[in-house]
């Protein structure tokens, strides 16, 4: 059994690390922001058992699961109560608050081996079963998307539809819209708020930099370490690259 701590706090990682030492498991990896997690989920096989914090140094956890598909089991490790029905979301074990108790500690370890797959029969089905739940729980009602931006020029304010949006980008810590007519707007938002807001069946998030709409892509091309390079039809100040963790899932977006 693999085991992952994912915790800011590395004195307390180090706390719960000792403390499921006496319980016979063995953590391999610890891991201290949401950053550090996505680029280790996307180069390294994703553990059976996974111990998540939920309050980083650089955002909530579940920024990761956006980023990554990940199916290892969850034991939710945190000072906060107001994140457990998100987190039961997920495929979530338990929902610790801390300070840990080591007979609570014990009990959620005694929840994850009991859902442990006998076979690798059981394991599909257990994978096919979360993933309905997931998809289920993703989407409960039709949802209601933006489709404009309202953005302030000197003293006037200029409406903006997606239709006329050829990105978004982040820069100098700012998010702006670059549209067709090849120009710039900043909005008071981020990315991470645009991929909630936006019809992500229209657009995709290709980094951690750019969200592009599938109408604004004029060429993808090949470029290094197995990512892709799209070519839009204004914006020239950086290229926009799909990144590698990325790919399948751009390719599986572009139909």
């Amino acid at each position: 059994m693999t085991t992952l701590i994912i915790e800011d706090e590395k004195p307390a990682a180090r706390l719960l690390q000792r403390k499921l030492e006496k319980l016979e498991i063995t953590v391999e990896t610890m891991l201290h922001s949401v950053e550090e997690s996505i680029d280790w989920f996307g180069n390294n096989q994703h553990p059976d058992l996974i111990f998540l914090d939920i309050q980083l140094s650089d955002g909530l956890s579940f920024e990761i699961f956006e980023k990554i598909h990940i199916n290892s089991a969850i034991i939710f490790t945190t000072a906060y109560d107001e994140y457990a029905l998100k987190a039961f979301k997920l495929n979530s074990i338990d929902y610790l608050l801390k300070p840990i108790d080591e007979d609570e500690l014990e009990v959620a370890v005694s929840k994850f081996k009991t859902r442990l797959p006998k076979s690798n029969a059981d394991n599909q089905n257990l994978q096919r079963d979360f993933e309905q739940i997931r998809q289920m729980l993703s989407n409960p009602f039709e949802k209601s998307y933006k489709k404009r931006f309202t953005v302030k020029i000197g003293q006037h304010l200029k409406v903006i539809t997606t239709d006329e949006i050829e990105c978004f980008f982040s820069e100098n810590k700012g998010t702006y819209i670059h549209t067709f007519d090849n120009r710039n707007y900043l909005i008071d938002s981020t990315l991470e708020i645009l991929e909630q807001e936006l019809d992500m069946k229209d657009f995709f998030r290709v980094s951690r930099k750019f969200i592009v709409p599938l109408k604004a892509i004029k060429e993808i091309q090949v470029y290094t370490n197995s990512r892709l390079k799209v070519i839009l039809p204004t914006y020239k100040d950086d290229e926009v690259i799909v990144s590698r963790e990325k790919v399948q899932d751009f390719k599986g977006w572009l139909g």
